[in-house]
């Protein structure tokens, strides 16, 4: 009698979005603002030579919008982001994960960390993105 062959869990690879949109370190602001906006995209990772050097979220342009509150025109704020660069604003300290990791795994440290993404990373070379929406669209789709 032949023994079941229980499924393996799903890996973060079969999953994750791969060539997701990135940005360089130098880009400015308004170039990424236009590119998440356009493609409703809430984190987008930032490459330098196919390393990941940080990532940057819809939150970290919400807190360049402080520029409106405090009172520039949208035409005033428009020009001072043509001035910042993402490596001023984007978050260094990227949390990442391996290709071969569960989703169970990846959402554990989503959860543990309070992070909406992570980047995946096989040895150092960035090859996709998991997201939180991945996540659940994976269980839902269960």
């Amino acid at each position: 009698m032949a023994e079941a062959k229980l499924p393996s869990p799903a890996t973060v690879r079969d999953i994750m979005v791969k060539n997701p949109a990135t940005l360089e370190r130098n880009e400015t602001l308004d170039i990424a603002e236009d590119i998440m906006n356009l493609g409703r995209i809430r984190h987008m990772p930032v490459i330098d030579e196919g390393m990941v050097v940080g990532i940057v979220s819809q939150r970290d342009l919400f807190r360049s919008a402080l520029l409106t509150a405090l009172g520039f025109a949208k035409r005033t704020e428009r020009a001072l982001k043509k001035n910042i660069r993402v490596k001023e604003i984007m978050t260094e300290q990227v949390v990442t994960i391996s290709p071969d990791a569960t989703v169970k795994e990846a959402a554990r440290v989503m959860m543990d960390k309070k992070i909406g993404c992570l980047p995946v990373l096989e040895g150092e070379i960035f090859v996709g993105l998991i997201t939180e929406t991945d996540v659940l669209r994976y269980v839902a789709e269960q």
